[in-house]
């Protein structure tokens, strides 16, 4: 009897939720692993995925796993002494995890701080802990799976040690892009406590031959951008960030791979923050939550009164600054806004003038509010995200997952996961091109010109809610990736 095919795969992230989420790599970690390991065999060659995931213990976890026990006491070297760590083994949705602390992970710290040098000794002390926790599980990883800057030490690491590590000889590296210009720029300097040189790769600018994200990526085996539109732009000047030349020259190991959306958490006919849950088979339920925001914002009860929303971190990269005058340019069209967001003070301060300036239409809620978004999904009729680069999205997929139409810039993987049909035959949302006020304001204009003719509307919300945006397809392209890695080493 042949033995049973297995794959490892160590899966490296700063953030995974629910045990710490901040971005969208939080959603990213905390669905794709479990993803990977309920795919059957029959769909990889007979492979089966043994997808494991390594955090560090930052603060706001310890409290989660006071009664565990840790595997054990291990350590690294930093500045050629040995610094001790801990691993404390738990378990995220079945998926093994192992949550690794020590001094140079702040036990009451941020998962991201403003001193690029203390978050560079925490990330560099994470990534090298991880690599000699295999070791001392003696379990052999074949892809090591690291994740945007703060993991790319790992991969740098692992490409110098495998020459001289039977151990790590035969793992395989792949570096997932979330968002391109994070780089970990500021922590150079602690490379040389973790005694790893600067690069000589000549494909590296000199300023980043001692950054983590271009050490990453000019090591890893394979590199993936989130979204095949966002592969493309980080190629080209305008998005590469000044690595566009080692990102063309290694084209061919770089893929395109859409992220998923957990539907089993966003389901408008399960959410339980929801007044009223509703499947895509009878929206006649959503008018239930739109009037119950309305009446919470105190705006006009009128159900044939469009709603707008805005669901965003207040940050340029977002376009939120395009918001305020496309939405001035509309005003002689009927709407009702309701902007929720925080981030930059100034844009922040523009979103409370534009409210000021609109007292019977528009409402700002500056702050962070899962529970308040769910429910602005839910009965809002358009979403607006004016993006200047959006690598992936998630915001776009819920929204049409809960029959609220997207009208978005068209880049990276808004352009991948929005149709915008001009004869309506498969049109999901609304797109531009331009990174303009106008553009936005048009894209709008079209959109609250549809909302007029309510079957062409209800098609477009229909077609939305019915798309596929589960991580089975991702998961499956990731682990393609995996088994063509794996099987390099053969």
């Amino acid at each position: 009897m042949s033995s049973k095919k297995i794959i490892n795969v160590l899966f490296l992230a700063a953030e995974a939720d629910p045990l710490i989420k901040v971005g969208g790599l939080g959603d990213v970690a905390g669905s794709l692993p479990r993803a990977l390991r309920e795919l059957a065999p029959d769909l990889l060659d007979g492979y089966s995925l043994d997808v494991r995931l390594a955090l560090p213990l930052h603060a706001t976890i310890r409290q989660k796993v006071l009664k565990s026990h840790p595997m054990g006491n291990f350590s690294i070297k930093v500045k050629g002494m040995p610094l001790p760590f801990m691993a404390i083994p738990t378990e995220l949705f079945g998926v093994p995890t192992y949550l690794i602390s020590g001094d140079l992970i702040p036990p009451d710290g941020p998962v991201y701080s403003s001193d690029p040098r203390q978050d560079g000794r925490k990330y560099f002390f994470y990534c090298m802990a991880a690599l000699e926790l295999i070791h001392q599980m003696g379990w052999q990883t074949d892809i090591l799976h690291a994740n945007d800057w703060h993991t790319a030490a790992a991969v740098y690491a692992l490409a110098l040690s495998r020459d001289n590590d039977t151990f790590l000889a035969a793992t395989r590296s792949l570096m997932t892009i979330h968002n391109l210009p994070f780089m970990g720029v500021g922590s150079e300097e602690v490379l040389n406590d973790f005694n790893l040189p600067p690069s000589s790769d000549a494909r590296i600018p000199g300023w980043a031959r001692h950054t983590p994200l271009p050490l990453g990526l000019v090591s890893a085996d394979h590199i993936v951008a989130v979204s095949p539109g966002y592969a493309r732009e980080i190629l080209t000047p305008d998005y590469g960030c000044g690595l566009e030349l080692l990102l063309y020259d290694r084209k061919n190991d770089v893929t395109g791979i859409i992220n998923g959306l957990d539907t089993k958490r966003w389901n408008p006919a399960t959410d339980q923050a929801l007044l009223a849950q509703y499947s895509w088979e009878d929206l006649s339920r959503r008018q239930i939550n739109k009037q119950s925001l309305l009446a919470e914002f105190s705006l006009n009860p009128a159900p044939d009164i469009p709603l707008i929303i805005l669901v965003s971190r207040m940050d340029p990269q977002k376009g939120v600054d395009l918001v305020s005058p496309a939405l001035n340019s509309i005003s002689d069209l009927p709407w009702q806004a309701i902007l929720l967001g925080t981030g930059d003070p100034f844009l922040e301060e523009s979103i409370h003038h534009l409210q000021d300036d609109f007292p019977d239409r528009i409402r700002a809620v500056l702050r962070f509010d899962t529970n308040l978004s769910r429910r602005l999904y839910s009965g809002a009729d358009l979403l607006i995200m004016p993006s200047r680069y959006e690598p992936c999205g998630l915001s776009q997929m819920i929204a049409m997952h809960y029959g609220c139409i997207p009208v978005a810039r068209s880049t990276g993987g808004l352009k991948d996961t929005i149709c915008d049909d001009p004869e309506q035959r498969k049109t999901t949302g609304f797109l531009f091109n331009e990174p303009t006020h106008i553009g936005l304001a048009n894209a709008l204009r079209r959109a609250l010109d549809i909302y007029t003719r309510p079957i062409i509307w209800r098609d477009i919300q229909h077609r939305g809610m019915v798309q596929d945006f589960s991580w089975h397809q991702s998961a499956l392209a990731y682990a393609n990736l995996y088994l063509d890695l794996h099987k390099r080493k053969i």
